[in-house]
């Protein structure tokens, strides 16, 4: 005769290879880039620029071999009293920023409105470059968006909005600033919400194939959000986590019923 101890303890082993079978991530799930060794490598990336978009922050300077010359292009430098001092604090940087509005415009000084709303950096420079030109000769132009960021949400160790110094981050850029992905994150179905002139776009990449590198999404845009969303062995422990004291109580009810049958 089967002792109880015995009973108990091959439940014991079946419900642990059990939840053994199901945490089980295969390489496929995890590894990334896949596929590196393949054609994908072979292939020539894709180039990439930055668009202007409204609410952009432009930080534009004109300079010329004569200073003097150049002052009327610039925005003028604000003096700016902080709050409980009584000392000036003048940034000179802080205060030559545009704003590009709704309709992707900006009011430039001496030239007036300008429309650079979707047009690239290099093609703003260039137009700037020809309407400056008519007034003085040989202008230095220097163009930088000062408020370029993305956000990073979901299963990553440490999500939330970071800023890019630069102009040019990429999909693994970001996940990196954010310390990557944690075990529980989906590789293959990484959403990427993007607004062009006002329309969002959700976008899927999937990590573990080495061609998204190739894809318009591998380099980010400003204000992109990455969303990770969570496997299924999280959702499932999430929802084990919600309803431990009903599982403890029907758990602890089984093994009484199991103690009583093999008595």
């Amino acid at each position: 005769m089967i002792s109880k101890k015995n009973i108990l303890f091959k439940i014991g082993i079946l419900l642990f290879l059990a939840l053994a079978f199901f945490s089980c991530a295969s390489r496929k799930d995890i590894v990334y880039y896949q596929n590196i060794d393949g054609t994908a490598s072979k292939e020539k990336t894709n180039s990439y620029e930055v668009t202007i978009q409204p609410d952009d922050l432009l930080m534009i300077i004109v300079s010329t071999e004569d200073p003097e010359i150049a002052i009327p292009f610039n925005l003028k430098t604000v003096s700016v009293v902080s709050p409980g001092k009584q000392d000036l604090v003048r940034g000179a940087e802080s205060n030559q920023l545009y704003l590009v509005d709704s309709a992707g415009f900006i009011d430039f000084p001496v030239i007036g409105k300008l429309k650079i709303g979707g047009m690239t950096r290099t093609e703003v420079l260039q137009m700037l470059q020809d309407r400056i030109t008519v007034y003085i000769k040989n202008p230095v132009i220097n163009l930088r968006i000062m408020n370029f960021k993305v956000s990073v949400q979901g299963e990553v160790v440490f999500p939330g909005t970071y800023p890019v110094n630069s102009e040019r981050i990429t999909l693994i850029e970001a996940l990196a600033m954010a310390k990557d992905l944690t075990i529980y994150g989906v590789r293959k179905n990484i959403l990427i919400i993007r607004e062009v002139n006002g329309i969002k776009s959700y976008n899927r990449v999937d990590i573990t194939k080495a061609d998204f590198i190739n894809s318009p999404y591998y380099y980010l845009t400003q204000n992109d959000v990455i969303y990770v969303e969570p496997n299924k062995n999280r959702i499932n422990g999430a929802a084990i986590g919600t309803n431990a004291g009903i599982i403890i109580s029907v758990t602890s009810l089984l093994i009484t019923l199991i103690t009583l049958i093999v008595k």
